[in-house]
């Protein structure tokens, strides 16, 4: 794989990658980072000593490597993915490739999807507010803090 990119001059420059090296394994921050279920390798990092992640049911460090089969838990406020790792990639690409690294299973698609129709349902009242305020809410609520409440 060759990767272009400019130099602050404005010359192209060649960097190959070798992929060899992989050989089906990577840090598992750094996957969770190519595989964009966290936005940098630091928030990837601090779910993983918080205890979100786990490999094969035991809990994770950082520096673990993530090999070709593995099975991980990972969650991230109130969904939770359960997925086995299909590829290893160091790079980030886009979505529909970082798709690619990972499988989910069928029991977690369904248990995200129940988690996301819950709290459609759930949804706190006053969401729905129409707009700024009408010039009689502004008065009423001009009354409301004048008196000192």
């Amino acid at each position: 794989m060759t990767l272009r990119y400019a130099t602050f001059l404005g010359r192209k420059h060649e960097r190959i990658m070798h992929d060899d090296e992989d050989h089906g394994e990577i840090r598992l921050d750094k996957w969770l980072w190519a595989a964009r279920f966290f936005k940098t390798r630091l928030l990837a990092e601090v779910a993983i000593r918080g205890g979100k992640i786990d490999i094969r049911g035991e809990r994770a460090k950082a520096n673990r490597i993530v090999h070709l089969g593995d099975r991980l838990n990972i969650r991230r406020g109130p969904y939770e993915w359960t997925i086995i790792v299909k590829e290893a990639s160091r790079l980030r690409g886009p979505a529909p490739q970082a798709q690619l690294l990972y499988e989910e299973t069928e029991e977690s698609v369904r248990k995200r999807e129940a988690t996301i129709a819950r709290m459609k349902l759930e949804r706190a009242a006053g969401f729905d507010a129409p707009g700024r305020p009408s010039k009689r809410d502004r008065r009423e609520i001009a009354k409301f803090t004048k008196r000192g409440w």
